[in-house]
């Protein structure tokens, strides 16, 4: 009966029996009729099945959650009673922001598969909004904040930002002492919109805020690094994205009083985000300790 509460599970992840299907390697008419023993056993309609889509009764949404409960627990009592020793193995689709999939995420995974040669992985950088569930995605990345209730997430890092620019600028243009100073100078832009561009500021809990313009706009941190490094102007990028080129000297905090802020209120955090309630792979976890242990190395603290 378990695994025919694992296709249902996966049926309703996926809003389809030829979607779940193909998904667990299995024939439609397989699963299909684990459904209907399903149904069977339980004495109770689970779907309201149509032609045009497929809804859960009000018993199938009461199966549901003591389903989700069930697997989720019998999962945790095998892995208990698994050796201890046995190395992890499956499968993880990640779907990453595309600046810090390839400055944070990319160069631990070598290292993470090295440790773990039995886990396989499928990354993709994207910035665009994901559908978990439809896409087949385990694990997304994001930046900011999560609105999708229906969704698990846990903070990765918090997302302070810091003003830079390169030495090479800063020695030719006018000083930034206070954040007015930045309207007289070449802002790198994070974002693709021809619009108004402000940047936020703390201080002492007083808020303020910049109009800054630039020849350059981004919706990704990495083209507005690259023409930092290279002289072209002040940008307000994340910690993880301009620690180490802060650390080498090839960038130089500038406003170091005040806080930078990617909104009025804060600039958001690293989160990664999962399906609630549907029986979630267990190498989640092993990759995200992972993933946060090894960011939090290498982020620039302020010693200021």
């Amino acid at each position: 009966m378990l695994k025919s509460v694992r296709i249902f599970l996966k049926v309703v992840e996926l809003g389809s029996f030829s979607k779940a299907a193909k998904v667990l390697n299995m024939a439609p008419s397989s699963v299909t009729r684990a459904i209907n023993n399903l149904e069977y056993e339980l004495k109770s309609e689970l779907f309201k099945r149509s032609t045009r889509q497929l809804l859960l009764t009000d018993k199938g949404y009461i199966f549901l959650e003591g389903a989700s409960n069930l697997v989720s627990n019998c999962d945790s009592i095998l892995m208990s009673m698994t050796d201890s020793h046995k190395e992890p193995e499956g499968n993880l689709r990640v779907s990453v922001f595309e600046s810090f999939g390839r400055l944070s995420v990319c160069p631990i995974i070598p290292e993470f598969l090295k440790k773990y040669p039995k886990i396989a992985i499928e990354i993709e950088l994207e910035n665009k909004v994901v559908d978990l569930a439809g896409e087949n995605i385990d694990l997304a990345i994001r930046i900011g904040t999560p609105k999708d209730s229906s969704l698990k997430f846990c903070n990765i890092i918090p997302n302070h930002t810091f003003v830079c620019a390169s030495p090479d600028y800063l020695s030719k243009n006018d000083n930034i002492e206070k954040p007015e100073d930045l309207s007289l100078h070449n802002c790198l832009l994070l974002n693709q919109e021809r619009q108004r561009t402000y940047w936020h500021f703390k201080k002492n809990r007083r808020n303020t805020k910049v109009l800054v313009s630039g020849n350059l706009r981004s919706k990704g941190g990495t083209p507005l690094l690259e023409a930092a490094l290279c002289g072209l102007g002040v940008v307000q990028l994340s910690n993880w994205i301009v620690s180490d080129y802060v650390k080498s000297g090839q960038l130089v905090v500038c406003l170091r009083d005040w806080e930078p802020l990617l909104n009025e209120q804060s600039s958001g955090s690293v989160y990664a985000v999962y399906k609630q309630g549907i029986y979630k792979n267990p190498i989640i976890r092993l990759f995200l300790d992972y993933l946060v242990e090894k960011t939090h190395n290498k982020l620039l603290h302020r010693t200021w």
